[in-house]
């Protein structure tokens, strides 16, 4: 049982003066503490979390409205630009670095009366998928300390289900939010690409990147999402938001639903897929009609991303010199640049990130570019058709977010092929740009299950609505 009411009612409670913001925040604070030994947190933001609480109090207390999201905590995966502490991203490279302005994301939440608490850890830069790159602490799963939370954004996903916070915000370029949610047990939702402002976000890989919350349910989900949603002007891949994404219900026996038939293979737990076939039996038994569908092309989709992906992880990381900002390993390496530039990057970068970043350059480099990134281009243009294809006939497509539960903090650290293969069920749909959830639907080994459901993209509103639905009948 979560500690915390829903965030809509606290909101409520906060702004009629039923509940008090600071004491919500030292609530937060006093359960971050109580879990140190989890290591979901790389920075407190004490006093400045206390002092806007006060602020939204004394706005209340003056009869002032403090928003929809007043007085709730949250938590801010660290690679996103916030005032009052450092923003690492993880890594040695950005220790120490001072945001010079804040994400939009976490200025539409505050404009809303959120409170950003603490900044939760996460694999360098983003690249993982257990959280065991990050470059200070490795986090642990909150259902067992010897497994990972999963990845990128595995911080957050620990704090929302550690109670430290209502909701956490990741991000998602192959499956960051999906996969965390997944391991950990709480909901992760990754938007349609553009729904979310992505400024102020360190960048990964630019069209794959999106922003998203882990949340402990559908509708905390909801309001997260829909207070963040929009365009913005710092960002011209956004889209305009076209619908509240709150409340649209879905008739479930009108639903035009499908199973991935790919992502039920031999491959896949046999644990996992008891849980998924016993949630899907229960859709079914409510009325839902489930077909099943092949998308031909989703069996290159994890080649397609580990090519695309590097090639843009190499190119947003050639800004990191050490000399204008970041690590900066000797002061007298300036006089010499390219001594300086391997000093700099060879000890401020860790080993995946100077993986993706010598994959990245080889594929883009002369002569390779045509026989790899070009063709994954081409490759990715005909999953969007698949995709297409799909949606043309069904509203919702169902699968496993991954092939297990949590793995063994180690297990799979000395093989990045078998960790890579981790995203194998995550990263379509940021290839193609669709929006996607984890869903909780059970425990295998007294360990969370998530299930997948995907949608076309610009239907987040949909996909909610569906989600709630499956929420409500296997809760």
């Amino acid at each position: 049982m979560s500690q915390w009411l829903p965030i809509t009612e606290i909101a409520k409670k906060v702004n009629r003066a039923e509940l008090s913001a600071v004491d919500l925040v030292n609530q937060s604070l006093k359960t971050i503490e109580q879990h140190k030994e989890y290591d979901a947190i790389i920075s407190v933001l004490h006093e400045p979390a206390l002092k806007r609480a006060k602020l939204i109090d004394d706005q209340v207390k003056q009869g002032q409205s403090a928003g929809r999201l007043a007085g709730v905590p949250f938590i801010a995966k660290d690679n996103f630009l916030v005032f009052g502490s450092d923003t690492t991203a993880g890594s040695n490279m950005l220790r120490g670095f001072k945001a010079p302005y804040q994400a939009t994301a976490i200025n539409k939440l505050e404009a809303e009366g959120a409170i950003c608490v603490a900044k939760a850890n996460l694999d360098a830069f983003a690249h993982g998928t257990s959280t065991e790159n990050s470059d200070f602490m490795v986090t642990k799963n909150p259902h067992d300390k010897t497994r990972v939370p999963g990845g990128s954004s595995g911080g957050s996903a620990a704090s929302v289900v550690l109670d430290m916070v209502p909701f956490a915000l990741g991000t998602d370029t192959g499956g960051s939010i999906r996969l965390p949610a997944s391991f950990s047990g709480c909901v992760g939702f990754k938007p349609s690409y553009g729904l979310i402002s992505r400024s102020g976000v360190v960048a990964m890989a630019s069209s794959t990147d999106v922003i998203g919350p882990l949340t402990k349910t559908v509708d905390d989900t909801a309001i997260v999402l829909d207070v963040m949603a929009g365009k913005d002007p710092l960002d011209a891949t956004t889209i305009d938001q076209p619908v509240n994404l709150i409340d649209k219900p879905v008739d479930l026996q009108k639903a035009k639903i499908a199973i991935i038939k790919e992502y039920f293979g031999d491959g896949v737990n046999q644990g996992v897929k008891q849980v998924l076939t016993e949630a899907i039996d229960k859709l079914r038994a409510n009325g839902a009609t489930i077909s099943e569908v092949s998308l031909p092309s989703v069996d290159m989709a994890l080649a397609i991303y580990y090519i695309i992906c590097p090639a843009e992880v190499s190119s947003n990381l050639s800004r990191y010199d050490g000399l204008r900002y970041g690590f900066h390993e000797d002061p007298d390496s300036t006089a010499n640049l390219e001594a300086g530039y391997k000093l700099n990057r060879g000890h401020g970068f860790g080993k995946e990130a100077k993986r993706r970043i010598m994959i990245g350059t080889y594929v883009l480099s002369s002569g390779y570019y045509d026989a790899y990134y070009l063709k994954a281009q081409q490759a990715r243009t005909k999953l969007i058709n698949d995709f297409n294809l799909a949606f043309s006939n069904y509203d919702f497509l169902l699968g496993p977010v991954s092939p297990s539960v949590a793995f063994k903090i180690g297990e799979n650290v000395d093989d990045p092929l078998k960790m890579y293969l981790c995203d194998i069920m995550t990263v379509a749909a940021n290839i193609v740009g669709n929006p996607s959830i984890s869903l909780p639907v059970g425990l295998s080994d007294n360990l969370p299950v998530g299930l997948q459901v995907m949608s076309k993209h610009q239907k987040d509103e949909q996909l909610i609505g569906f989600a709630k639905k499956i929420e409500e009948l296997i809760s």
